[in-house]
């Protein structure tokens, strides 16, 4: 990209150059003199327009004469060389068709070409050509589309000849000289003017000029150059502006991408609150559950151990009659024996003749002492399981304090029989020795004591009974003390089973300690994930101010809006009605969009016109934004 400049100073060196060899070819091609006689009116026009337009300090109309000199000149440039072409009406010349190339050659000129077909005054090919160069002239683009025309020399060869003005070099000087007509602002009304009857006529006596005007185009060059730089200028602040822009539309790219990761992250971290707000009632709901499960066994085991309670009760107190019969009994036997003790020692005189009877006796003692062997090998058993039990019933729970009670009470009982068992061996002893000094007597009286030893036989045979019935009720007693183990046993395994299962409640208890703590975490990272959105929001918003006024300030560099055309809208861009006769079209100022009445009703002053405009409802709501923050 060329600056203009560089291009205009290049076009006047270029032309000296070429004005040279152009007296020296004048004779032999008429052609090139044509050229540089072009060339040289070009150069003056566009001086002179250039020098005309500053000292004027204002927008250039249509009745300007250097403007309308300068729209000759361009047309008698670009018909030199024109190809006549035959068609039904006849031979012409027409520069609508390289003209009209522009618009495949650049997409952007094709506004200028549908706005120039759609001019309802317009009805020859001329007419479109000159409101053609008109409207590139107000865009400042017409040395741009031209460069790109003369550099496609295959598509000029359909319309030129070879000695042809745009053809040549002279095209492309004059092109570069075109650039410095980007300083001036031209308002030009083409749809009223009449382009197809105008006659292109040079008028020579605007570029006569004298030694005062050559001095007064040497001040007007240095201001030329001086507007030029500043152009220059203005353009690179252009592009840094447009770089700032972009960096910052990456900021807000990259803002936006951020803000909807954390609106995901947060979207995520709110549903995992409420899974574990979820997992949290489930487990509580399981809690109470189990809690309510493990107060009906307590309650059932609490009953059965009531039961058992008072079956042991019950049958504690069997036993304990059973105890006292036996008791009863012993004492019976005690006072018989005391009986037998007193006759033995009435009858000492009759112990000799009973040494028989004796000896029977004597028989009879040793199986009872067998007996009472085995007699007290089963207390010791019974003292063994009493100690067992006893031990047994200490570890148990404070519910079982009545049977080890119990316990103790049969214990003692035991020990009782054991003191009376004892009792009755010292006296089988002192019986065995008053035995031993009374069988001499004894001897004596074997006759008279055979029919007593009889009645003594008999009543052996009732205590040796009394003692079989003994031995049956201990073995029933044995009976029930194995089963009260095993209902120990059972009781100890459904408390270990409760241990368990409270165990479990207070484990089940910590997590739900652990998830209110991770809850807790979550809220408060919640809590600054919002906080940080917020921020961000608030710079979002800060940054996007920034960004339209950075925008409106380039617009205003570049040139204002782009103007929507009134055939490409058919209804309101922001109520979406269709237009009609009663639904006129309405300009907004800022955006340059179409919008009906009602959505454009407002005003308000733009920076590029003081006095209040017509604006929609977006612009009206987004300018008053920007200026409540500007005064914040």
């Amino acid at each position: 990209m060329y600056s203009p400049q560089s291009l205009h100073r290049w076009g006047i060196t270029h032309t000296e150059s070429m004005e040279r060899l152009a007296y020296s070819q004048a004779l032999r091609d008429p052609m090139s003199m044509e050229r540089t006689n072009l060339l040289n009116m070009a150069k003056l026009s566009i001086k002179g327009l250039i020098e005309s337009a500053l000292s004027f300090g204002r927008t250039l109309d249509s009745d300007y004469p250097p403007l309308q000199q300068f729209f000759v000149v361009m047309e008698h440039c670009l018909k030199h060389g024109l190809k006549v072409k035959k068609s039904f009406l006849g031979y012409n010349k027409s520069l609508w068709g390289p003209l009209e190339m522009v618009e495949k050659l650049c997409p952007e000129a094709g506004e200028i070409a549908a706005s120039v077909r759609d001019l309802p005054g317009l009805k020859t090919p001329l007419g479109r050509a000159r409101a053609w160069l008109r409207l590139a002239l107000m865009q400042k683009r017409l040395a741009d589309y031209l460069r790109l025309l003369i550099t496609r020399k295959d598509l000029l060869s359909d319309f030129y000849d070879n000695s042809a003005v745009m053809v040549e070099e002279e095209g492309a000087v004059i092109v570069g000289l075109l650039v410095g007509l980007n300083v001036i602002d031209a308002n030009l009304c083409v749809k009223g003017e009449d382009l197809d009857t105008q006659v292109g006529v040079i008028d020579f006596s605007m570029y006569l000029k004298n030694d005062i005007d050559d001095y007064r185009s040497g001040e007007r060059n240095g201001q030329i150059a001086a507007i030029l730089d500043q152009k220059n200028y203005v353009e690179e602040l252009n592009r840094q502006l447009n770089s700032s822009v972009h960096g910052l539309q990456g900021r807000v790219d990259n803002l936006e991408k951020s803000n909807s990761i954390l609106i995901e992250e947060l979207a995520i971290a709110k549903n995992n609150i409420i899974k574990l707000q979820e997992e949290n009632h489930q487990l509580r709901n399981e809690n109470t559950i189990i809690l309510i499960k493990a107060q009906q066994q307590l309650e059932v085991t609490q009953v059965d151990v009531d039961v058992e309670l008072d079956t042991y009760k019950q049958s504690r107190q069997g036993l304990d009659e059973m105890y006292n019969e036996a008791r009863r009994q012993l004492r019976e036997e005690c006072q018989l024996r005391q009986d037998v003790e007193n006759e033995l020692v009435v009858q000492v005189s009759m112990k000799q003749e009973m040494d028989l009877a004796m000896k029977l006796l004597e028989k009879d003692i040793h199986e009872k002492q067998d007996t009472l062997i085995g007699l007290r090998h089963q207390l010791d058993e019974v003292k063994a399981i009493n100690v067992e039990m006893y031990t047994k019933m200490q570890t148990s729970d404070d519910g079982m304090k009545q049977k080890n009670d119990m316990i103790t009470r049969l214990e003692e009982k035991t020990n009782q029989i054991t003191a009376t068992m004892k009792q009755l061996e010292q006296r089988l002893q002192e019986a065995e020795r008053d035995r031993w000094t009374a069988e001499d007597g004894a001897r004596k009286f074997k006759h008279d004591f055979a029919n007593k030893a009889d009645s003594l036989q008999k009543q052996i045979a009732q205590r040796e009974k009394q003692m079989q019935q003994l031995e049956t009720d201990l073995k029933i007693e044995k009976e029930w003390r194995q089963t009260l183990q095993n209902d120990l046993e059972r009781e100890r395994d459904i408390v270990a089973q409760l241990s368990a299962e409270a165990q479990q409640i207070n484990g089940l208890k910590k997590e739900f300690h652990r998830l209110q703590d991770e809850n807790s975490q979550l809220k408060g990272i919640c809590e600054e994930q919002e906080q940080a959105l917020e921020e961000l929001g608030c710079k979002l918003s800060e940054s996007k101010l920034k960004i339209e006024d950075i925008k409106e300030a380039n617009k205003a560099l570049q040139g204002g809006q782009v103007w929507l055309k009134d055939k490409d809208a058919t209804h309101c861009k922001l109520c979406e009605k269709e237009f009609s006769i009663s639904r006129r079209k309405h300009h907004c100022r800022n955006c340059g969009e179409i919008f009906c009445n009602a959505c454009s009703d407002n005003e308000l002053p733009l920076p590029a016109s003081p006095k209040p405009v017509r604006v929609c409802d977006t612009c009206h709501a987004l300018l008053l934004q920007r200026c409540s923050s500007n005064a914040t």
